[in-house]
């Protein structure tokens, strides 16, 4: 299924905008700050139902505006299909509706329908160079994509887990602050069986798929088990500092390339290269259990790679629908596939 057009209503800095794409790439030409990478996670939005920036969600609606949308055509062979998503504020919150064919629809049920847009951005260096909350938020979100009962069960989780820091905080006897706890710590064991268990099967798809160009990679899965006799051995110190100190909230995830790990060893050139793994994981895990091509979104990607990574990135263009945001023309060039170019902002656009 593939990306025809796509309209825009008030989302991020486009009042009114309408866009068709190429079957093969379409290339997003434009100075930095105007609104590139906004008509990227346009598509990102209308695919998967969230952005890939926002820390809030009402700030996808254009600035002092209380509703927006993005409404998009595909196509498959003659088969036309409209997805549609609608953002309004109500009461503090962002309220999102999905229609597809103008029939409303659950989150769940859209997304069924829809395809998969894979991200490629700078920023995802961070996965690697940053905190560990990083790397678990990066698969908590993929695997959440394919698995509704894996995102119920981490939301149940972390609900939990603030309830049971309330306890904590609340009590200071030690007779009373462990009856409270009994009933926290059991639901949060059985929450956290299937989360452990999900992301083992994930780690596991990455590791059974260990090579990229002439590089050898694997992820080693730092588990932080929670269990009734480690509730036991922690108590004092969770007692005394009031937080839960053990659980898949404090699970890490370690790769390594030839045996190096490369959050302390690697170079920055091996550590996108650990990162285009990754993502290219991502593509094949998706088509392999939906068996459907995604949408790439190269998002400025390929000023920040040396050579031999930007030919891997390539040739991925040439095998799937591709939208790639650039300030450099000269790029274009590059590329030897049927393209459209688009500049923006398009004329009449509000900037924020």
């Amino acid at each position: 299924m593939l990306l025809k057009q796509i309209k825009l209503y008030n989302f991020r800095n486009f009042e009114k905008a309408d866009f068709i794409f190429n079957p093969f790439l379409t290339v997003i030409i434009g100075d930095n700050a105007r609104g590139k990478t906004n008509l990227l996670e346009s598509i990102y939005f209308l695919v998967n139902g969230v952005g890939f920036r926002e820390s809030k969600e009402e700030e996808l609606i254009n600035f002092k505006k209380e509703k927006g949308n993005v409404d998009g055509l595909f196509v498959e062979k003659d088969n036309k299909t409209e997805f549609k998503i609608n953002l309004s504020k109500v009461d503090g919150r962002t309220e999102k509706i999905y229609f597809l064919n103008k029939t409303k629809k659950r989150h769940l049920q859209y997304l069924k329908d829809q395809t998969k847009a894979i991200l490629f951005s700078p920023e995802q260096i961070q996965i690697i160079t940053d905190s560990p909350d990083v790397r678990r938020d990066y698969f908590n979100k993929i695997i959440s994509f394919y698995d509704y009962e894996y995102k119920k069960r981490l939301g149940n989780y972390e609900n939990s887990l603030r309830r049971r820091n309330k306890i904590l905080e609340a009590y200071h006897d030690e007779d009373r602050l462990k009856e409270e706890l009994v009933f926290w710590d059991d639901y949060l064991e059985k929450q956290a069986v299937y989360i452990i268990e999900k992301r083992q099967q994930y780690i596991n798809y990455l590791n059974t798929n260990p090579n990229l160009d002439d590089k050898e990679f694997k992820i080693e899965y730092i588990k932080n088990e929670l269990n009734k006799e480690r509730f036991c051995q922690v108590f004092d110190l969770e007692k005394r500092i009031k937080r839960t100190m053990i659980g898949p909230q404090k699970d890490d995830f370690h790769i390594f390339m030839s045996e190096k790990n490369i959050h302390h060893f690697g170079s920055r050139s091996e550590q996108r290269l650990a990162i285009i793994w990754l993502k290219i994981n991502e593509i094949k895990y998706y088509e392999e259990k939906f068996n459907r091509m995604p949408i790439l979104l190269l998002d400025d990607i390929l000023s920040e790679l040396d050579s031999k990574n930007k030919k891997m990135i390539l040739d991925l263009v040439k095998k799937y629908q591709t939208v790639l945001t650039t300030t450099e023309k000269e790029i274009i060039d590059l590329i030897e596939v049927e393209k459209t170019i688009l500049n923006v902002p398009l004329s009449g656009d509000v900037l924020r």
